[in-house]
């Protein structure tokens, strides 16, 4: 029965880390087109701030634990292929977390030099990677 809850956990951290990474890259779309220093730009390094180290970096780590528990548990056949495409995207997505992060840190220096456009776009990058990562758990078709 524990590892039911487990995976009710993951599953909750997950949509927590996803919510803040779908969110962040569009809070950084309309601060990168406020003025450095003016109220508005001041106001989106808060909501960042606490958006990425409030809620996605905690959600991220307790969808890793959650996540680590179940493999530990037993509950993953690393015999079959879809585990290890899953595993592969969940760094791709960890690592484009760590992206989000390098951002937020030019923005809260005011150095940032990416256009909104830019921010645009990456922000489609997690839920490409969500999309494959749903499919390998729930169709598993390797």
């Amino acid at each position: 029965m524990w590892i039911e809850w487990v995976k009710a956990l993951h599953v909750i951290s997950v949509i927590a880390w996803m919510a803040g990474m779908l969110y962040l890259p569009r809070l950084f779309v309309y601060h990168a087109d406020a003025e450095k220093g003016s109220v508005q730009s001041e106001t989106f390094k808060i909501m960042e701030r606490r958006l990425y180290r409030g809620i996605t970096t905690p959600a991220m780590i307790a969808a890793y634990v959650f996540g680590l528990a179940m493999i530990f548990g037993g509950a993953v056949d690393w015999s079959s292929v879809w585990p290890w495409v899953k595993a592969v995207f969940v760094l791709a997505l960890s690592g484009f977390h760590g992206l989000l992060g390098r951002h937020l840190r030019a923005f809260a220096q005011d150095r940032n030099d990416r256009p909104a456009k830019f921010f645009r776009m990456i922000n489609e990058i997690p839920t490409v990677l969500m999309i494959v990562i749903v499919i390998m758990v729930v169709v598993k078709p390797f």
